[in-house]
C-alpha cells in the first residue's frame, strides 16, 4: 500500500512555496490593490481578470467561476493531479524530502501516475542529452551547426540525441527503476517482438515542457536516409502530454510574452531557437499540429487578453505557409488581442532567414508583419477574377460571411469598406449594408437556435424516455446582497479574515446570532472553531478553511480572505471599528424590533413579569444603540 505524506511535510511544503509564484508560472498577474494580484482564470474562458490572487494570505479565488484554494488545490486542479503528486511536485521544487509513513520511504513505489512519468521523461531528457556527446551523435551535432547553432544553444534549449540501438534508453530506464508499463505509457519506450523498446532511434531530441518547465514530450527529428519513419516524430498522446496542449519553448517565452504583450507563433522547433537566438524571446511552436484552440487559451492567460496585445503568425511564402494561416485566421475571433502574420522572403522559415541573412533579418521579419484578417481576405479575393462583374460578385458571395463574423460591430464596418476596395467595387454602402445584413441573420440564427434548445427537442412518436434529474450543485443560502447589514456583515469577515488584528478581541464576542445572512452565520462559526481572532498566526486561515463544513462554506471563505476591502487606503483600527459597530448595531435594532412585536402581544394589565422584563430589555438596547451612534467603536 502506498504510504501516506507526513502531516508536517505537507506543511512544509505549502508554507515553502508562493502561490504568485506558482500561479504566474500559468498565467499574467497584475497588481489589483490591497496586496492582490488578478488575471484571467485558467479554469473558465473570460474576457476581463476575476481570478484574484493573495499572497499574504497564500490563497486564490475566481469571482468568476468561484473556484479557489490554496497553492496545493490549484496546481491539483490546473495539471489534474491527486494532493499526493501535487505535495510530491511541490517538495521536488522546494528542495524538501518528504517522509511517507504506513510503510515506510519508497517513493520511487509510492509516487502517483503522472510524478512517475515526469521523472522519466527528466531522466530521459538527461539521457539524450549526455549522448549528443558521443561519437554516434556527430551527425546530430553537424546538423546543428549547419543550421547555426553551437553547443552553448543545444544546451540553452536542451537538445539531445537517441541512441540508434533498439532499447537503450528503455535499459537505462528499467536501471533506474521504471516498470516496463510505466515506459510504454510514458510513450518513451513502445511494444516490440520481445519486449519494449525505444520508440526514439537515431533521431535529434527536443525536449518538450509544459509551461512549468517540466518535460512532458519529445519532437524527435529524422537524420538518417535509412530511416524509414517521417521527418518529425513525436510522443503520442499521454497521460502528461497532448499536443492539443502545449507549445513548444513555452517554458523559456512565457515572461517575455507577458512583458511584452506579445506571443511570435513559428511553425517548428528550429525555428524557436532562431528566433530565440535572435532576440525574439516570445517565440514558440506547435507540436506537430496545427494552432487550436488549446494553444489559444495558453496565450490568453498569458496575454491578458486585452486589445493592446499581439499574437504574430509566421509562416513560409509558398502554398502550405498560406494553408496555414487561413486555419490560423479561423481562430482569429477568439482573441481580444490583436492577429498578425509575418510571411518570410523567399519561402524561408526563421531558421533559414538567419542563416542567411543574420539576426536582425529575423526581427525585421516579426516587425514588418500585417493584420491577419487582411491577409485572409486578399488570399480570398485572390482567387477571383475581379476584372468582371461575375469575379466580383463571387468574391463577395465568399468574403462577406468572413466579415460579417467580426463581433466588434465598429472593426465590422471598417472591414466592410475595406472588402470593397479590394473588390474594386464603388458603391461602399453596397457591401457595408451586405455584411450588416448577414450578421444580422447570423445573430438571428443564433437566437432561433437558443429557443429550439429552450423548447427541447421535436416531439417524436411515443413517450419520451424519462431523463434522471442531473443532481444540484451544492450552493449556500440565497444572500439579498443589497442589504446594507449584509454588506457590512461581508465586510467585518472580510477583515476578520485578512486582517484579524485590527478586529481582536472584540470581534470574538460576537455572537453567531449576530450576523443575519446564514451563509455568514457560518463563517463566523469556523472563525470561532478556529480559535478565534485573537488566536490569528500564520495557521489562522487553514484552520478556519479546515473548521468548514463542506466545500461551499470552504468556497466562500477563501472568496471573503481574497476578496479587496471597500476602502480606498490600507484598512486601519478607525475602519475597522466602523464595521464592528454597523454589525452591532444593527443587530442591537433586530433584537428591538422582536421585542416590540413581543409587548405587542401581551396584555400589560396583567401585570406580567415576562412583560416587565421585556421592556427593561428594551430600554437597555436602546440606551446601548444610542451610545453606539454618539460614542462609536468606544462603546462597544
Amino acid at each position: 500500500m502506498a504510504g501516506r505524506i507526513n502531516d508536517d511535510d505537507v506543511r512544509a511544503v505549502r508554507d515553502a512555496v508562493p502561490i504568485d509564484a506558482v500561479v504566474s508560472e500559468y498565467l499574467q498577474l497584475r497588481n489589483a490593490g490591497g496586496g492582490n494580484l488578478k488575471g484571467l482564470c485558467p479554469f473558465h474562458d473570460e474576457k476581463s481578470p476575476s481570478f484574484h490572487v493573495s499572497p499574504a494570505k497564500g490563497l486564490y479565488h475566481c469571482f468568476g467561476c468561484q473556484e479557489g484554494g490554496d497553492t496545493v488545490d490549484f496546481i491539483m486542479k490546473v495539471d489534474h493531479l491527486s494532493f499526493a503528486e501535487t505535495i510530491e511536485r511541490l517538495a521536488s521544487q522546494a528542495g524538501i524530502t518528504l517522509r511517507y509513513e504506513e510503510g515506510g520511504y519508497a517513493p520511487g513505489r509510492q509516487q502517483g501516475e503522472r510524478t512517475r512519468l515526469v521523472e522519466a521523461h527528466k531522466i530521459a531528457a538527461q539521457f539524450y542529452v549526455d549522448q549528443l556527446d558521443s561519437p554516434e551523435a556527430e551527425i546530430g551535432r553537424k546538423f546543428l551547426a549547419e543550421r547555426g547553432f553551437d553547443q552553448a544553444a543545444a544546451q540553452h534549449f536542451g537538445v539531445g540525441y537517441s541512441p540508434a540501438g533498439w532499447d537503450h534508453l528503455t535499459r537505462f530506464l528499467r536501471g533506474r527503476g521504471f516498470t516496463d508499463k510505466e515506459l510504454i505509457l510514458s510513450g518513451l519506450s513502445q511494444d516490440g517482438r520481445r519486449g519494449p523498446i525505444d520508440r526514439f532511434r537515431g533521431r535529434l531530441m527536443w525536449p518538450i515542457r509544459d509551461i512549468a518547465g517540466e518535460v512532458v514530450g519529445f519532437g524527435a527529428r529524422k537524420l538518417r536516409d535509412d530511416d524509414n519513419g517521417p521527418k518529425y516524430l513525436n510522443t503520442p498522446e499521454t497521460p502528461i502530454y497532448r499536443k492539443s496542449h502545449v507549445l513548444y519553448g513555452i517554458d523559456l517565452a512565457k515572461k517575455e510574452i507577458a512583458k511584452g504583450n506579445r506571443a511570435v507563433v513559428v511553425e517548428g522547433y528550429t525555428d524557436v531557437m532562431a528566433c530565440h537566438l535572435a532576440g525574439v524571446r516570445s517565440a514558440i511552436a506547435t507540436c506537430g499540429t496545427s494552432f487550436g484552440e488549446g494553444h489559444i487559451k495558453i496565450l490568453r492567460r498569458l496575454l491578458m487578453d486585452n486589445s493592446g496585445s499581439e499574437v504574430v503568425f509566421t509562416f513560409d511564402g509558398d502554398a502550405a505557409g498560406q494553408k496555414a494561416a487561413l486555419r490560423a485566421f479561423e481562430e482569429d475571433q477568439k482573441f481580444a488581442a490583436e492577429t498578425s502574420i509575418a510571411i518570410t522572403p523567399g519561402g524561408m522559415d526563421p531558421c533559414e532567414l538567419r542563416l542567411a541573412k543574420g539576426d536582425q533579418a529575423v526581427a525585421d521579419l516579426v516587425e514588418s508583419r500585417t493584420p491577419l484578417f487582411e491577409f485572409a481576405l486578399r488570399q480570398l479575393v485572390a482567387r477571383h477574377n475581379l476584372a468582371t462583374p461575375v469575379g466580383r460578385a463571387a468574391a463577395l458571395d465568399e468574403a462577406a460571411p468572413i466579415v460579417a463574423n467580426i463581433k466588434n460591430s465598429s472593426i465590422q464596418h471598417e472591414s466592410a469598406v475595406q472588402l470593397a476596395g479590394l473588390l474594386g467595387i464603388l458603391d461602399t454602402q453596397f457591401v457595408v449594408r451586405r455584411v450588416s445584413q448577414l450578421a444580422r441573420w447570423a445573430r438571428e440564427r443564433g437566437r432561433d437556435a437558443r429557443d429550439a434548445r429552450d423548447q427541447g427537442k421535436p416531439q417524436r412518436r411515443g413517450p419520451e424516455p424519462a431523463q434522471p434529474a442531473a443532481p444540484e450543485a451544492p450552493r449556500g443560502p440565497a444572500l439579498n446582497l443589497r442589504s446594507p447589514a449584509h454588506r457590512v456583515e461581508r465586510e467585518l469577515l472580510k477583515l476578520a479574515l485578512q486582517r484579524p488584528d485590527l478586529v481582536a478581541p472584540t470581534f470574538d464576542a460576537y455572537g453567531v446570532d449576530e450576523f443575519t445572512a446564514p451563509p455568514y452565520a457560518v463563517v463566523r462559526r469556523c472563525i470561532e472553531d478556529a480559535g478565534g481572532t485573537a488566536a490569528a498566526d500564520a495557521g489562522f486561515l487553514t484552520r478556519v478553511r479546515e473548521a468548514a463544513p463542506d466545500d461551499t462554506v470552504r468556497s466562500m471563505v477563501t472568496e471573503l480572505a481574497v476578496e479587496p476591502l471597500h476602502t480606498r487606503r490600507d484598512p486601519d483600527e478607525l475602519y475597522a471599528g466602523v464595521q464592528l459597530v454597523a454589525v452591532r448595531l444593527a443587530a442591537v435594532r433586530q433584537r428591538c424590533a422582536e421585542i416590540h412585536g413581543a409587548l405587542q402581544r401581551h396584555d400589560p394589565r396583567t401585570g406580567d413579569d415576562a412583560y416587565t422584563a421585556l421592556q427593561q430589555e428594551l430600554w437597555v438596547l436602546e440606551q446601548y444603540a444610542q451610545s453606539l451612534r454618539e460614542r462609536g467603536a468606544a462603546a462597544l
